[in-house]
């Protein structure tokens, strides 16, 4: 069972996380909430995780199809639920971006696995009602990202 400590460090809302294996997560509320601006807002570290166990699904597919991943990237928005308490994520859109060789269809069934089938953090941000949009967007392998 993971473990995770949480330390006040920063004024009122500055928050340092840390896990058992001594990785540290800066965390604050917005400055308009009374925050300082001293790390990243917990909502919006929903979507971090969001891309990062979906970007561990894609890369660990496409390589078991030996496709060749050169570079990557993600960028994910969201809209929350306006005027209630919580306001949950209700909408989020995700681009994977791939630069490479890598055959089209396989990358988009791989997306498509991660956060239909593999991602445990889409199962539980779609448990809660937020709805999941995504696009895959190849780049070849001498382009930039």
């Amino acid at each position: 069972m993971p473990n995770i400590e949480l330390i006040r460090v920063s004024g009122d809302y500055g928050f340092e996380a840390n896990d058992e294996y001594g990785h540290t997560v800066k965390m604050d509320s917005s400055p308009e909430s009374g925050g300082q601006n001293y790390g990243v807002r917990p909502m919006q570290m929903l979507l971090m995780g969001l891309g990062g166990c979906s970007a561990i699904d894609v890369i660990s597919i496409l390589k078991k199809q030996r496709q060749e991943v050169l570079d990557y990237r993600m960028k994910i928005s969201g809209d929350r639920e306006a005027g209630v308490e919580p306001s949950l994520w209700q909408n989020i859109t995700i681009e994977f971006h791939l630069k490479g060789n890598i055959d089209e269809d396989k990358a988009k069934r791989a997306a498509e696995l991660s956060i239909n089938k593999y991602c445990s953090v889409a199962a539980t941000l779609e448990k809660a009602g937020a709805a999941i949009n995504w696009q895959v967007i190849i780049h070849p392998a001498d382009s930039s990202l």
